[in-house]
């Protein structure tokens, strides 16, 4: 697989204008997200402790759980591309992308622990603060922000070092008051901070894999500089996304290394379910391979795609990502306040959806009725670059 070993340098060629086939698959897995938060919202009642768990879960609910763990891999991948074409596009090169990757990272850290964390518990001051996808994203900008200043190569070997080995650390604990419980329980063991007798902190995504993630997001880059053959790039997507499933399906069925074993079930589909049961938090070599993998195809696909209404509309969604994201927290706690409001705390009875046909309703409505003012905030956020804040959503 050919690779461009060389960073874009402050004397490198403009950064293409922002690909409509980036945005695209960044709105794409928006609406898969929403999928999964309106489940999380009106499915409550027919909950289970994990929807991948294969003896507990049908497969429609597991299905629907699978599309979503495509989500935070693409979001952190294409974090690290889009900073690096920021800062060719900038004319500052790693230098633009470091202040800019700095600045965003503090501001998602903010975010996650105010307006986001506000949106899902409606508690003020809150007692207990969920550390999710825009917290770790925050800090993989923050990682990368120093990490980007190495040679391409090192950078490249580096993610997949962690991306590919974190999971030997898998059986390393520390148990609560000892001086690396915090700080492991952030970079890789999933648990809770006590700050008081008041606040409580869940390490919901654990950092380490994604500073992988984000780091090979920005290698790659190059791959969408202007100066780059499309053809070359397809090819270079279509040969890591296929090496990715690969990896994963020669893993997966060795059983050996990089998730919990899978195991054959009473039928086909249950042996299916549990062979792609792979593990979210923290994200396992597997997770890694199976969703970039599919990543990287469908935006080949994208790219290759002739333009259309529904790739302008996924774009849509994917040039806001920040409000959108925001917009549906507050859209849906909203909603299920109004429907506690007028028919009480008894979901399933008088609310609340029985099947998963109704959850996947519910959010093409919903992603239908928000478009127009996605739509709306993008095309203002793109005529009023000179609003720095701006950049941030």
């Amino acid at each position: 697989m050919p690779i461009d070993r060389s960073l874009p340098s402050p004397n490198a060629g403009p950064a293409s204008a922002r690909l409509q086939s980036i945005d695209a698959l960044r709105g794409l897995v928006i609406l898969f997200m929403l999928l999964d938060h309106v489940r999380e919202t009106f499915f409550l009642h027919h909950q289970v402790s994990d929807p991948m768990a294969v003896a507990a879960s049908s497969p429609d609910l597991f299905a629907s759980r699978l599309l979503a763990h495509v989500c935070a891999p693409v979001f952190v991948f294409l974090t690290g591309l889009s900073a690096c074409l920021y800062g060719s596009r900038q004319g500052g090169g790693r230098g633009a992308a470091s202040v800019f990757l700095l600045q965003r990272g503090f501001f998602l850290v903010a975010l996650e622990l105010t307006l986001v964390n506000f949106a899902w518990t409606f508690q003020w001051p809150p007692q207990v603060v969920y550390l999710q996808v825009i917290w770790v994203i925050g800090l993989s900008m923050l990682a990368l922000a120093a990490l980007l200043w190495l040679p391409r190569t090192v950078l490249i070997a580096l993610g997949v070092v962690i991306v590919a080995g974190h999971n030997l650390l898998d059986g390393l604990h520390f148990s609560v008051g000892h001086a690396l419980h915090i700080p492991w329980a952030v970079l890789h063991d999933r648990g809770w901070i006590e700050v008081g007798e008041s606040l409580r902190l869940r390490t919901s995504y654990p950092l380490l894999p994604w500073i992988g993630v984000i780091a090979l997001g920005y290698a790659a880059g190059p791959w969408f500089l202007a100066s780059t053959d499309a053809g070359a790039r397809q090819r270079r997507l279509l040969a890591w996304g296929t090496g990715l499933l690969a990896g994963f399906a020669v893993l997966r069925w060795w059983n050996v290394y990089g998730d919990k074993p899978w195991v054959a079930g009473d039928t086909a589909l249950a042996t299916a379910m549990s062979f792609f049961n792979v593990t979210k938090y923290p994200p396992s070599l597997l997770f890694v391979a199976l969703t970039l993998g599919v990543g990287l195809l469908v935006l080949r696909a994208f790219e290759r795609a002739r333009p259309g209404a529904g790739l302008r509309v996924l774009a849509g969604f994917g040039a806001a990502p920040m409000f959108f994201y925001l917009l549906h927290l507050y859209v849906l706690k909203l909603l299920y306040l109004a429907a506690v409001a007028v028919w009480g705390k008894t979901q399933g009875t008088y609310f609340g959806f029985d099947a998963m046909w109704a959850v996947w309703l519910c959010t093409a409505v919903l992603a239908v009725a928000l478009y127009p003012a996605v739509k709306a905030f993008g095309a203002f956020k793109a005529r009023r670059r000179d609003i720095a804040w701006l950049k941030y959503l």
